[in-house]
């Protein structure tokens, strides 16, 4: 199969790892910022397989996972109002938020559905003239584009019973946050390809140079990551800190001038609370004044949210790579897919998820106290 089978050839990921072997001469911690990157590392043992001197470190890459608690207690008291229809993914179903999930608000009688694409929940508005549609936009760049088609769509067609609840974010700013933490380790990113294949490239050469890191755009397949390592390696060893495209098959320079020109209308940036992070200036979208009356949080003026996550959960740790997921007291025992105390657990993109799936269940020592560091 196209692109799949050649990005998983085993004769050429030795070839790969060999000349990783060859090139490290000291120690160096690399951040994959996709979430989708991690769960290829984990299930392939890419991170297994690379030499001891060689560190991958999982980064906040799971739009799912830093969707904030708020916005998901929003999203539960929206979809329980009579009226309403709720669609959305299917990844946020068991998210987690303040003592329940989608998955109980629809088993309590709520109107909620899975939707593949949020033209989907679009037409569900067009034959449901009579119920609220609203469609749980969240993601990164990636799907962004989509979702503002969506509601683009229902402004020119006049469908007024069609709503969003957004919290999109966007990676170079989160980016900009793990090199300002003060404890910050990461010396390198392999960046998201699929990202890239929407915005381009031209938001990273700032970030490479201000912090002096190189950035690698990489794709998702364990050949993808090899050569996305392999080139990062090189440009620590050689003291260079250069953006390089890896995955050239998808990502072009300018991006997709069309799906950026679609952002640009429907969306504008925003400070953005990601969960277990905090406030990253400039790092979200909200819906632009021309569509500010398709956002439910407008429209259903929802207040007095209370949220609450639970004190054992370590998941913030783990989307600011401070911590692997079995090395939480928790992971395996107490937050599992069935009982998750976080979203990290439940995502398909989720560092947690992956450790557990593919069986990364190793007990660790009790790690030392967390503290909170400030963001941005």
């Amino acid at each position: 199969m196209k692109y799949i089978d050649e990005f998983q050839d085993p004769a050429l990921a030795r070839r790969l790892l060999d000349d990783i072997r060859a090139s490290v001469t000291r120690p160096w911690a690399l951040m994959e910022v996709c979430g989708g990157q991690t769960h290829t590392i984990i299930r392939h043992g890419i991170d297994q397989l690379l030499p001891p001197e060689v560190e991958l470190i999982h980064g906040p890459g799971c739009p799912v996972c830093v969707t904030p608690l708020e916005v998901i207690d929003k999203a539960l008291e929206i979809a329980s109002r009579p009226g309403v229809v709720f669609c959305s993914f299917g990844d946020m179903l068991r998210v987690p938020g303040t003592g329940r999930d989608l998955f109980h608000v629809r088993g309590a009688g709520g109107d909620v559905r899975v939707v593949y694409s949020p033209l989907d929940a679009l037409r569900i508005a067009r034959e449901n003239p009579d119920r609220e549609v609203v469609f749980f936009g969240i993601g990164f760049e990636t799907t962004a584009p989509p979702i503002a088609m969506a509601v683009h769509q229902a402004r020119r067609l006049g469908i007024g019973n069609f709503s969003l609840l957004v919290s999109h974010v966007r990676v170079p700013p989160a980016i900009e946050a793990v090199m300002q933490s003060p404890d910050c380790r990461v010396q390198a990113f392999l960046a998201a390809g699929h990202v890239c294949s929407v915005m381009g490239t031209a938001e990273y050469p700032a970030l490479a140079d201000r912090f002096g890191v190189p950035i690698v755009v990489t794709g998702f397949e364990p050949l993808d990551i090899l050569e996305g390592v392999r080139r990062t390696v090189r440009q620590l060893e050689r003291g260079e800190h250069t953006v390089d495209n890896a995955y050239p098959r998808a990502v072009r320079p300018e991006g997709n001038p069309a799906a950026r020109a679609m952002l640009d209308d429907v969306f504008e940036v925003t400070d953005r609370a990601w969960r277990g992070i905090g406030v990253i200036p400039s790092s979200g979208w909200r819906l632009s004044e021309r569509y500010r009356a398709f956002d439910a949080e407008h429209r259903f003026s929802v207040t007095g949210i209370d949220t609450r996550e639970p004190a054992a959960c370590r998941s913030g740790e783990v989307l600011q790579g401070k911590l692997k997921p079995h090395e939480c007291e928790a992971f395996g025992t107490t937050c599992t897919p069935r009982t998750p105390l976080g979203a990290t657990m439940v995502s398909s993109e989720g560092a947690c998820a992956a450790y557990y799936l593919y069986r990364r269940l190793e007990t660790a020592p009790p790690a030392a106290p967390f503290k909170e560091a400030p963001v941005g």
